[in-house]
């Protein structure tokens, strides 16, 4: 009997391994990568590039095969592989792939004290550690992934400081993740002492924590979203954001502000859809503190951005204030129709990192972030800065771009439910999120109002605009926002 469940536990496990060949091909891409840095690149430069390159690209590939999958059992319910984790996955291998691009051209504009191609590695593992996260139905699979996503991020952003206040931006970033992630851990170990399980939607874990003590499961629970709330920098875990922004480089902000983000609230979704229809007493203190996450994140996201004067340092509020629109999704999020919150996530990482790279691209010119270094030059630079309007009025909500549609179809979802429930909390919701859409216009508006309607006081300063593979390609994620703004059934259509 035990000869034949190690058999078919083994055969479980072996045929699992085959579901995960994106992670796989990753995997093999990072270890090459490695190598690449250590010997070949002394004699090819790019080695370590093209390697990352390509290992995402087969892993597209792998994501692509794998939309016939019938969401099969991997790993003993330990990851679920379904059109939601797909979609989602491919999201953040192609933003991946984006973000290579955008730090080769970085360093070919800045030479750095360290070995830069050291950073295509560190990016292929926190690309795997967001694959797992999107998949994970097990607390102990989620908190390995989130680490590697951290880790990550904290030797990516430590990695290239180069002045005091990136450094000291750097440490803030590594103390306060590790607090988060130990209280994390504390958290997920109590629940498991509760259930005996650490499967997230399996039955036996549900009923170990209906039947354990209230405050301490609440307790534990709230430790939990502490670790959570820091990736996805919602408040009060925001506090981290606009230092890091500011002080790391534009192609590692732009990462930060989107790969992880996705990962996080595809994850967060999962977890709010296996406890929202169950007895579990805590699914209803669950949906208040979301609706309340949502609401003062959105608020003081978008009222703090209000007060910057660097172009980093206002998206970095602008990021937490579009991290209370996803809070917003996962509340009315049916897993039989994703859509929805697929397309606000892709329309959401084509408008990011179009305009961190409109942001990459005037810093090269100018040698500044601040918002007034813009002075004038939509004159000198009017196809960038056309383009950086309407990616701006797209992060606003206006039509007719795939931003507007986006939030009309979470405002509209949101209104929906709350007309069948009449809970209050849905439509405070609603209210603020309407209202903080039109405080936006005040700072975002600030960036084209320099552009076209001010003067530049050194004109004889001002370099010729240099048209790079990524600008183009920024260029080209403006046209996407505008198609799928007036036309969105063709990415709609997609998903389903």
């Amino acid at each position: 009997m035990e000869h034949n469940n190690l058999t078919s536990t083994l055969d479980h496990l072996i045929g699992s391994v085959a579901f995960l060949a994106p992670e796989l091909v990753l995997i093999l891409a990072f270890i090459c990568s490695i190598c690449c840095s250590l010997f070949v690149d002394r004699i090819w430069k790019n080695s370590t590039l093209m390697v990352s390159i390509l290992g995402l690209a087969a892993s597209l590939y792998a994501l692509g095969s794998q939309l016939s999958f019938d969401s099969p059992t991997v790993f003993f319910d330990m990851v679920t592989i379904d059109r939601f984790s797909i979609y989602s996955r491919l999201l953040i291998v192609g933003a991946g792939l984006i973000i290579l691009l955008f730090i080769h051209q970085y360093f070919s504009f800045h030479t750095p004290r360290k070995k830069s191609n050291d950073i295509y590695p560190i990016i292929l593992a926190s690309i795997i550690g967001m694959n797992l996260l999107t998949m994970t139905n097990n607390w102990l699979l989620a908190f390995i992934a989130i680490e590697m996503i951290s880790i990550a991020s904290y030797t990516l952003v430590g990695f290239l400081s180069q002045e005091k206040k990136e450094s000291e931006a750097a440490m803030k970033y590594v103390l306060f993740g590790s607090v988060c992630a130990a209280v994390m851990l504390y958290g997920i170990s109590l629940l498991y002492g509760f259930s005996g399980n650490l499967t997230f939607n399996a039955v036996d874990h549900i009923k170990g924590l209906i039947d354990a003590p209230e405050l301490v499961v609440t307790i534990a629970t709230l430790f939990i979203l502490t670790g959570i709330g820091f990736k996805m920098a919602f408040v009060p875990f925001h506090i981290w954001t606009p230092d890091i922004y500011q002080g790391a480089p534009t192609p590692i902000t732009a990462f930060l502000s989107t790969l992880p983000k996705i990962a996080v609230i595809v994850f967060l979704t999962r977890l709010y859809i296996a406890w929202a229809d169950t007895p579990f007493y805590f699914s209803d203190l669950f949906y208040y503190i979301l609706i309340a996450a949502a609401i003062l994140t959105m608020l003081i996201g978008n009222l703090a951005a209000l007060q910057q004067q660097d172009v980093k340092r206002m998206m970095a509020y602008s990021s937490i204030g579009h991290t209370g629109i996803l809070l917003m999704m996962i509340l009315v999020y049916t897993p039989n129709e994703p859509q929805i919150l697929l397309y606000y996530l892709y329309s959401y990482v084509l408008m990011n990192l179009a305009s961190f790279i409109f942001i990459g691209q005037l810093e090269q010119q100018t040698k500044q972030t601040t918002i007034t270094s813009y002075a004038g030059l939509g004159k000198r630079y009017p196809l960038l800065f056309v383009s950086f309007t309407f990616i701006l009025i797209s992060l606003i909500g206006l039509p007719p771009t795939a931003g507007f549609i986006g939030k009309l179809m979470i405002f509209s979802s949101v209104l929906d439910v709350y007309q069948e429930d009449n809970h209050i909390g849905l439509l405070i919701l609603l209210i603020v999120g309407a209202l903080t859409a039109v405080i936006s216009l005040f700072f975002y508006f600030k960036i084209p109002l320099q552009a076209f309607l001010r003067n530049s006081e050194n004109k004889s300063d001002i370099l010729e605009l240099k048209w790079t593979p990524l600008l183009i390609i920024a260029i080209f994620f403006t046209v996407l926002v505008l198609i799928l703004g007036i036309f969105p059934g063709l990415l709609m259509d997609a998903f389903v």
